[in-house]
């Protein structure tokens, strides 16, 4: 079968529309007998019928295997030049007290970026001594409490915070470890909202003020400078953009070991995933090698010795372990150059993933609830949502019989889908369920419309008015 000439060039058609490509989906997603789709030994099927949709679905152990496995490859890799590592989870791609837990357990430290996270974090009992906290805008309430219960390492974000830590920790009576964030300039190679290491943006400041800000950090006798801090972006395919941001940073903190200790380089994280069969992320293994040999280049050109690294993986982590379950909706046939399209209708939409009308982000689909054998048809999920934009899929082939009621199974959204979630539309934000060896259970409860309601004042005065 040809391409449609409206399909994107990266999108092939593919010769079998029900497989599952081992790329995208998690190690645990198959087929039974019947064909239905089954999640880590569940029937896709049964968790829709269980827990309604659109729902979440996290495969526990793609979570727990990856968090151990890249903590394990940046081990092996920094060992080889005589380097520790701390390898910091980044909540915010999705944070749940279980997934804490599942981190903790493989050795991981926990980022956390709002009052919120933290209290996530703590309410999961993660020690506050491996919680780092990041943050452009932190408040007040926020690094008094960070400051009182021992967060490890705070990342000044801006000239204004040094004070300001500085003052809540001496309060809470204590050395406060921080961090500060640099943009080193290197422009990721990634959508312009992901790449966070340019100039021209809220995050960090500029590296050549580096130097004056760790000795106003250092002036403060209830501060403790770890190191630097970059973030280059998210999404990232290479060691190439980490190699050339240390360089810089390096360079910098080969100047800041003048004045004083300097034990730590934070690189970031921002390791890209594969949604589609067109993303060809480098394997783990070689990312890690690239940025060993990068900073031990770095150290050896200038007689330093190699610091402690830390890193920050979060969509590396959890996004392959994630699948969005939807029912099947209103299925029509739309006219396009050379064909036409099929608009898929969906129970949820942007309010369940924001990624495509944010960052233009594409996905992979596939019926769940059977095989078709069907001829594929150019296909668009869309959701519900009263928005031209609410668009789950731009574009994938799925079988031409896809009809209303059909269970459909959308891959890799295990980041950033739930975070970013809303009650647009005032649709209920989905269950989160996490599945394992045939097993299901509850993360994060669905919302209901009396949650929605519930938080309407004027319910309570129209309750009053009646029984008056």
């Amino acid at each position: 079968m040809a391409t449609a000439p409206s399909a994107p060039v990266w999108l092939d058609v593919p010769v079998d529309a029900d497989a599952l490509d081992a790329r995208i989906w998690p190690a645990g997603a198959g087929r039974d007998e019947a064909g239905g789709m089954t999640l880590a030994g569940v029937p896709a099927a049964d968790l829709a019928r269980r827990f309604g949709t659109p729902l979440y679905v996290v495969d526990e152990d793609v979570v727990r295997d990856r968090a151990s496995r890249i903590r394990r490859v940046f081990d092996e890799a920094f060992g080889r030049i005589g380097a520790n590592v701390s390898v910091y989870y980044a909540g915010k791609a999705f944070l749940s007290t279980d997934v804490v837990r599942w981190v903790i357990e493989a050795g991981l430290h926990v980022d956390v970026c709002s009052g919120g996270e933290l209290a996530v974090a703590l309410a999961a009992g993660a020690d506050p001594a491996i919680l780092g906290f990041h943050g452009n805008n932190k408040s007040d309430a926020e690094l008094r409490r960070a400051t009182e219960v021992g967060v490890g390492t705070i990342v000044i974000d801006s000239p204004d915070e040094i004070e300001r830590v500085a003052a809540f920790a001496t309060a809470a009576g204590r050395r406060q470890n921080v961090r500060l964030r640099v943009n080193s300039g290197v422009h990721a190679h990634t959508h312009a909202f992901l790449a966070t290491a340019h100039e021209d943006q809220k995050f960090g400041v500029p590296l050549e003020s580096a130097v004056a800000l760790v000795a106003a950090i250092r002036a403060q006798p209830s501060l403790r400078f770890l190191g630097l801090h970059c973030h280059i972006g998210s999404q990232i395919f290479d060691a190439a953009g980490f190699a050339e941001s240390a360089h810089r940073l390096i360079t910098v903190h080969a100047e800041l070991l003048a004045d004083g200790d300097v034990p730590e380089l934070n690189l970031g994280g921002g390791f890209g995933i594969a949604y589609t069969t067109a993303d060809t992320p480098a394997d783990i293994d070689d990312i890690a090698r690239g940025m060993a040999s990068a900073v031990e280049a770095e150290c050896s050109a200038r007689g330093i010795p190699v610091p402690r690294i830390a890193i920050e993986p979060g969509r590396w982590i959890v996004g392959p372990a994630g699948v969005t379950l939807y029912e099947v909706g209103t299925v029509k046939p739309v006219p396009v150059e050379g064909g036409e399209r099929l608009y898929v209708s969906v129970d949820g939409g942007m309010s369940d993933n924001a990624r495509r009308a944010l960052y233009e982000a594409d996905y992979a689909a596939r019926i769940a609830s059977r095989v078709s054998g069907a001829a594929p048809a150019l296909s668009r999920v869309v959701g519900k949502h009263c928005e031209a934009g609410d668009i789950v899929v731009e574009a994938d082939y799925l079988p031409s019989d896809i009809r209303r009621g059909d269970l459909l199974a959308v891959a890799a959204t295990g980041a950033y889908c739930y975070s970013l979630a809303s009650n647009y539309n005032y649709l209920e934000r989905p269950a989160v369920v996490a599945v394992r060896d045939g097993e299901a259970r509850v993360l994060v409860r669905r919302e209901t419309p009396d949650d929605l309601v519930a938080r309407d004042t004027g319910v309570a005065r129209t309750d009053e008015g009646a029984r008056a």
